[in-house]
């Protein structure tokens, strides 16, 4: 098949991400990036030659390029009649006007987390049902609360047969750049009983029973998810196993906190930064080895998730599953996290 020609609608935290990882690929090219008006980000897409296009068609925003340093080539619907599929990076609850004119475009579509699962009637993270995707016309990745839980369970519910899970996520305030949201000194229950983060991930796997919990806590930095796992009878796994398990799974680091000095998102934080990842991102979920217990049936352990970062691969594989590229997921995921890899010299 020739390179996919992928169109990325919104360029904004995990916009510029997904770009570069498409970038890093050898069997899709960004063909345009769309911005609302001229910006900042707008001198990142220049020194990546991205293509600048506006994300609305209306004249007025698209000539509002024409006083800055920053050539717009055009509004969405000038991008989308060049590509084969976009990725939509674009605010929440955007999704069903800009699905409409992704339909009308006759382009593949990808939303994020943001959007709910009923707009696509479609979810997708590469471990659990990338092959669900093959070849669909349009579908949501789940958010990076949803695909980091996936990460974990999907491996543990592949050797039990079944998964009784019960979560608690302790959610960061906003991204590092988001300084309108808060609280600032609180803590800041969900009162939505369950969280829609784990019903979320029975829209992948449906086979998990699933149900969470969620607090807003002061910080920008990571989530982190409290977990409990009651596995079946007979599930003949130990603590030392489950660790190897998820040592052997793609996009999870195990580490031991104490003995390495990691005992914080902070420090979780610093070792991405350590091992030179582009914006100090972490890709892969974090699990601290020395806080996972398994006590009979009932596991327990804690996760970290760097929320800007970890659905960044999971969009580079979905676009292979859509465009039948490749059926494989475990084959996808190693391709895709070379190329990334072998992009930032890591």
């Amino acid at each position: 098949m020739s390179t996919v020609r992928v169109a990325i609608n919104g360029y904004g935290t995990i916009g510029k991400r997904v770009a570069d990882a498409v970038d890093a690929q050898d069997d899709m090219e960004v063909v345009g990036v769309t911005k609302t008006g001229p910006s900042f980000g707008c001198e990142m897409a220049v020194r990546k030659n991205f293509d600048i296009y506006c994300t609305s068609d209306d004249p007025d925003m698209i000539a509002s390029f024409e006083s800055s340093p920053f050539k717009c080539k055009g509004g969405l619907k000038d991008l989308l009649s060049i590509s084969d599929v976009v990725i939509d990076c674009s605010p929440g609850k955007m999704g069903a006007e800009n699905l409409g004119k992704y339909q009308d475009a006759g382009v593949k579509s990808i939303f994020q987390g943001g959007e709910k699962h009923s707009l696509t009637g479609l979810s997708y993270t590469s471990c659990a049902n990338h092959s669900e995707n093959y070849g669909a016309e349009t579908t949501r990745v789940v958010s990076c609360n949803t695909t980091g839980l996936s990460r974990t369970l999907v491996p543990l519910y592949e050797h039990c047969g079944s998964l009784k899970v019960e979560c608690t996520m302790i959610r960061r305030a906003a991204d590092p750049g988001d300084s309108k949201k808060g609280p600032i000194n609180a803590i800041k229950p969900v009162l939505k009983v369950p969280s829609h983060h784990g019903p979320d991930v029975m829209t992948v796997k449906p086979e998990i029973e699933i149900n969470s919990l969620a607090v807003a806590v002061p910080t920008t930095i990571m989530h982190v998810h409290a977990i409990i796992a009651d596995l079946p009878e007979g599930h003949g796994l130990s603590t030392e196993s489950v660790i190897e398990m998820w040592k052997s799974s793609p996009r999870v680091i195990v580490m031991n906190g104490e003995g390495n000095r990691i005992t914080t998102t902070a420090e979780v934080m610093e070792m991405a930064r350590d091992i030179g990842r582009k914006w100090g991102d972490l890709h892969e979920i974090f699990v601290w080895e020395d806080g996972v217990r398994l006590m009979g049936n009932r596991l327990y352990y804690f996760q970290a998730i760097h929320q800007e970062s970890d659905v960044i691969p999971e969009n580079i594989d979905c676009v292979r599953a859509l465009m039948e590229i490749e059926k494989n997921w475990q084959k996808s995921v190693k391709k895709t996290d070379d190329a990334i890899s072998s992009y930032y010299n890591i």
